[in-house]
Formats: C-alpha cells, structure tokens, sequence
C-alpha cells in the first residue's frame, strides 16, 4: 500500500486544479458560475471519470450520478431517466444538449434516442448534468433534469489519433480522429467512430444486438479579436436487433419477425459569437437536424383471404426534422448583477404512413423568451431570478419562473433553496396521430387539447468545499410535485371502439434526498461516492378514472400503473468510483453500482442488483507516438438483470429475463 500511495505517483491530469475549489458551470442559468452560486445542483463529469468508468456507450455514464438511473440497449432502447417516470421509450423528461443543441427529436417521442447520440467518448471535454428541472433556461421538457455535454476544443486533438476494442459479446470497435489547422484563423477536429455488440446476448424468445457508425466534424474559427464561428456537422447511422423468435404466425409468416430496426441522424450546427465589449457579448446558434427510421417488413394474409394487399408494416418508418435559431445576450449590469437573456424560434416536422396517415408532413413551431439574472448584494449572499415564456402551436402558452437563494457561511459552505416551476408537452404523436389496426378498429386516437404536466419543485441543497482536505460534498433535498401526469393507455386490445390515447392520469409526488461526496486522501487516488434516497407516492385524476372502459377499470392494470409510477425508480441507489495511480505509470479504476428493485414497464420489474466494472491502463510513449492499453471488464462480479427480470409474482414476465453478462475487452489507443 506504501508503494500504491507514495508521493511518486501522480495522474498524468492535474487532478490539483479539480479538487482544489468548485468547478464553473455555465448549465443551470446559462451565466458562467461557480457551483456555490449555481440555482440548482450540479454533478461535472470530466474527462478521467469517463475514462475511468469502463463505459463504452454514453448512456452508462449517468450511472455515475446521483438519482439517475440507465439501462442498456436491448430490444427496446436504452433509456436513462432522472428520479424515474419512464415509461416511454425514449427518455422524454431530461433534456440533452450536445454543444448547446438539444437532442430532443420528434421522430421519438420528443425524446432522446441514445442509439444515434452523435457524440464520441473521446471527444467530451466535460458533461455538467443539472440534477433539477430547467425550463426556465431550456424550455419546455427540461423538465426533470438536463445533461449538457461539451465536446473538446479543436485546438487541442491536432494529429491523429487511431483506436479499436476487441472482446466477448462481440464488441468490435474503431475509431479515428484528425486533427489540424485551417488556415491562420481556424482548427478542425474529424471524427469517425465505430460500435458492435450483441448487447444482451441471445436469451430464448428474443435475439438483441447492436451497431452504430459515427462521423462527427467540429471547426472552430477565429474570425478576429471579437468575433469566433464554431460549425458541427455530421451523421451517426445505429442498427438495434427487434423482434420475436416464435412470435404468433399469419399464413405461415411471423407478426414480429427477427429484424433490424434501422435509425439515423443527421445534423449540422452553426453558432456565431459577438464580444461587444468585457462585460457584453452575444451569441447567434442555428441548428439543423433530421433523424430517419425503418423496421418495414410485410406481411401475405392471401391464404386467408385472397382478395387481401399484401400488408407492409414498417411501424417506426418515420422522418423526423427540427430547426433551430437562437439568440442570447450575456451582460455585466455595473452594482446590479449579471444577466443572460434570449429568444429562440424552432420549427418540429414529422412525416410518418404508419401514425399519421394521409396527413403528410405535420408541422409544429415553438417560440421562447428567457432570462436569467445573478445578483450578488453581499458577499454572503446570491440570488438567481429566472423567468420563460413559451408559446407552442399544439400545446399553447406556458410560463415558466425560477427563484433561489445561496448563503455562503463561509468560502467553504453554502446552502442554497429555491423553488422552480417547468412544463412537459406530448409529441406530434399525442397531438395529431390518428390511424387504425384493422377494419373499423381504432389503434390511436390524439387529443390536440390534452394539457401538459407541470412541475412544482422546491429544493434545499448544501455544498461542502473543503479545500484542505482536497474534498467536496453535493447534498440536495427535493420535492417535486407533477401535475396531469400524462400516460398513454394501451386499449386497443381491451375494448371495442374505444381507442388508446394519452391523457393525464395522475398527480405525483417525488421526495427525497441525494448526495455527491468527492476525496482525495492522497496524491494518487480519488474517490466519488453517490446516494439517492428517493419516495414516490401518487394519486389518479377523476377523469382518468370515468374514461369508458379504460385500462384503469381492470384492477390488474390499475395497480400496475400505479406500481410504474411510484417504483419507476428504485427507492435506494448508490454508486462509487475509485480511481487509483499505480507504479509505472499504470492507472487502475473500480466502479460499483448498487441498486434497489424498480420497474421500467407496466408487467415487469428489474431486480435488485450489484454491479462491479473495473479499469487497468497503461498510458506510453514510443518516440513521436503516444497511445494507452486498456483492459476493461464489466459486470466483474457475473450476471444480473438491469430491465424486464421478473413479473410481479417472481416470474419471468416474458420466459426470458434481459440478463447483463460479463464483458471484458482490450483497448488500443495510438496518438501520432
């Protein structure tokens, strides 16, 4: 241990500066500050968590944080939700923002579809995730949380750069990067990343698998000394195995056939910055994305009835874009604060046969107004004020206030309360979807007046920044209370002439308490420990309850519900990373996940489970080439269920469980 811990290992990172005070954030009121005087609570990942981690995909990284929870891709997608409700696909309560453009689609649900993230680890400079909601910065479904992910400057990836991963499970992946210099004003960072897995493994009636491709191009340009132009573009294109082996049979022909669900994205991003002077500058982004998706297969019921089309059935065959301009002004007020407003126009469109037939190409505008002022009347005192004003063509008109309070005791201690209010809204889907299964029979059914869910938050937070012994400590107590949860019920199997929809079914309340606690007792090791304690309690709306022959008249399904949502999220979560400098340059990781029992879908619940993953790399030199060799194994301590493991009597729910198995790999990294 003397050996381990001695004064003559050190991280190749100047882990002095991270833990020596607070990091600035920028996420929470869109002002640059320091986490003591941040509105809400805010967990930084930097570069040697991600690295540390073992993760391979970036939806395993929020793991690392305090009340969020993930799964990995399976046949459904992978979802990563803060303090639970989520039961849709794609994760439509936290927002994420890659360089300030939001991953919001409303091809998927107006939410985040993780499978084509266009995002490489290596390229992430740090993710500030807000642990609260945001509307008042970023608008209508920022609604739990947001994570804000911030990719490396150029500036600093010149050369190039080849990578590949080689293990069980069949992972196979590869990565390249070029770096350089346009011209005298500007540098370039190009990305191409590669992904292969077969995910779960095959388990009985299912087979699960996954692939992604990634080109990713990020230019930053130096127009003169108060001018700079920043451009991304790219594309990330993912494969996800669907389907059922033995699924029910038509004329010899499955109904779920084994197939791959085919998904791509496509972007490009523009953003100007203005200095007008020290203490103004604005900011100018417009931003371009269209995402695609294809399961089609068909379907020869002529045996049956002869006179019959042959049935295409391609239920995610979809086209989804999104525009965006936006404008904000940042300002020094001399004796009054800071402020940062804005404005910001966006345009949704979705195309779709399957969900929106006959109604082409359905649009939807949202313009925003926003603003966010710092305050600083004493030395012991912060205020942020914040209010949004949002008007959205489907959904109408919504107001969106902020008000907190930090008191610094000392430069040590601060404690902060606050109070925000946000506003989720349905997708196209739930608006303006309108299509049959069959003859006569209802499948869907849109409300274009269903309201939105609301968000009332109030919480108490308090930050430890205990400089001498090179740590920190993140406490937030929380109560949000949800408004007209909105639900889609499933009746097309249940009754006649009644189709489904989603309505608002619930009000719901979160309680609970989280805490980040980050050490470093010595030179070579850090330490991150993270609990969440979390209760969930609800109660269903009237109108849910007289909705003619709904869900919610079968017992069963009443309870189920009602289990979905107050065990959305287990009621105890805890995580710790080690990360330990060794002789000869040598870096260990050990990551540990512990987790209660909670549901992500109506008949089904995840199991309780521990979790182990650890990390040993070898960082080198050869001359001019620099590189690092890794070994990576996941799950350490064997298998265990993460998503659909038992029913609610102890059974498996669907004759197999999703079972996360060991995975381990060799990394190669080669620097030139």
């Amino acid at each position: 241990m003397l050996a381990l811990l001695g004064p003559a290992v050190v991280w190749a990172a100047d882990e002095g500066a991270y833990f020596s005070e607070l990091p600035v954030v920028a996420s929470v009121s869109r002002l640059p500050q320091r986490l003591a005087d941040a509105p809400t609570a805010v967990t930084v990942i930097d570069r040697d968590m991600i690295r540390a981690s073992g993760s391979r995909t970036l939806n395993d990284l929020f793991r690392l944080v305090p009340g969020f929870q993930t799964h990995p891709h399976t046949t459904e997608p992978a979802r990563v939700s803060y303090h639970g409700l989520n039961d849709e696909d794609y994760s439509p309560r936290v927002q994420v923002l890659i360089d300030g453009r939001s991953m919001y689609s409303p091809l998927f649900g107006n939410g985040v579809n993780w499978a084509t993230l266009p995002v490489a680890l290596d390229d992430i400079e740090r993710i500030e995730v807000v642990r609260g909601t945001n509307g008042v910065s970023y608008g209508s479904n920022a609604f739990l949380g947001v994570i804000n992910i911030i990719t490396i400057d150029p500036a600093l990836t010149r050369g190039f750069s080849v990578s590949a991963s080689h293990g069980s499970q069949n992972v196979r992946d590869q990565g390249l990067r070029l770096g350089g210099r346009i011209g005298e004003v500007g540098d370039f960072r190009l990305t191409y990343r590669q992904l292969n897995d077969d995910a779960l493994a095959d388990r009985g009636d299912w087979i699960d698998n996954f692939r992604s491709r990634l080109v990713d191009l990020r230019a930053d340009f130096t127009l003169d000394e108060r001018n700079a132009l920043q451009i991304n573009a790219g594309q990330t294109e993912g494969v996800t195995g669907v389907g059922r082996i033995g699924a029910d049979t038509i004329c010899g022909q499955s109904k779920n056939p084994i197939r791959g669900l085919e998904q791509r994205n496509t972007y490009a991003q523009i953003a100007l910055r203005h200095v007008a002077s020290p203490s103004s500058d604005f900011q100018l982004r417009y931003s371009y994305t269209a995402d695609r998706s294809d399961d089609a297969f068909s379907i020869d019921i002529r045996c049956q009835i002869p006179t019959a089309p042959i049935y295409r059935v391609n239920q995610t065959g979809d086209h989804g874009q999104r525009q965006e301009l936006e404008f904000q002004h940042n300002l020094q007020l001399e004796g009054v604060g800071r402020v940062a407003w804005g404005a910001s126009w966006r345009e949704d469109a979705m195309r779709s046969e399957w969900v929106l037939p006959g109604q082409g190409t359905v649009k939807r505008e949202t313009g925003r107004l926003f603003g966010n002022w710092e305050a600083k009347p004493a030395s012991w005192l912060t205020t942020n004020l914040g209010l949004a004003g949002e008007s959205d063509s489907l959904a109408g008109f919504m107001w969106s206030p902020r008000i907190s309070t930090n008191f610094h005791f000392n430069t040590e201690n601060t404690l902060r309360i606050g109070y925000s209010r946000a506003h989720r809204t349905g997708s196209i889907y739930d608006y303006r979807a309108d299509y049959f299964s069959g003859p006569g029979r209802y499948q869907f059914r849109a409300d274009p007046s269903m309201p939105t869910e609301r968000l009332d938050t109030w919480e108490l937070g308090y930050l430890g920044d205990w400089r001498d012994w090179r740590a920190s400590l993140d406490v937030r107590l929380f109560h949000e209370t949800i408004r007209d949860r909105l639900y889609t019920l499933d009746l097309n199997a249940k009754s006649d002439g009644v189709p489904s929809l989603t309505m608002p079914i619930q009000d719901v309340r979160i309680r609970g308490i989280e805490y980040q606690f980050k050490w470093q007792p010595f030179e070579p090791t850090r330490l991150i420990f993270g609990q969440t304690f979390t209760d969930i309690d609800s109660d269903y709306l009237a109108s849910a309850l007289a909705y003619p022959n709904g869900t919610l008249s079968r017992p069963t399904d009443y309870s189920n519900i009602e289990q979905l949502t107050e065990r959305s999220t287990p009621r105890r979560a805890t995580s710790l990373l080690w990360m330990q400098a060794l002789p000869y340059k040598l870096q260990f990781s050990l990551a540990g996940y512990w987790q209660d029992k909670m549901k992500w879908s109506q008949n089904s619940w995840s199991a309780k489970y521990r979790r182990f993953d650890a990390r040993l790399a070898y960082p080198f030199r050869l001359g001019s080439v620099g590189g690092e060799l890794a070994y990576v194994v996941q799950s350490l301590n064997g298998a265990h269920g993460e998503y659909k493991t038992f029913d609610g009597s102890g059974s498996d729910p669907d004759g197999t469980g999703r079972i996360v198995d060991r995975r381990q790999w060799l990394s190669l990294r080669l620097d030139f």
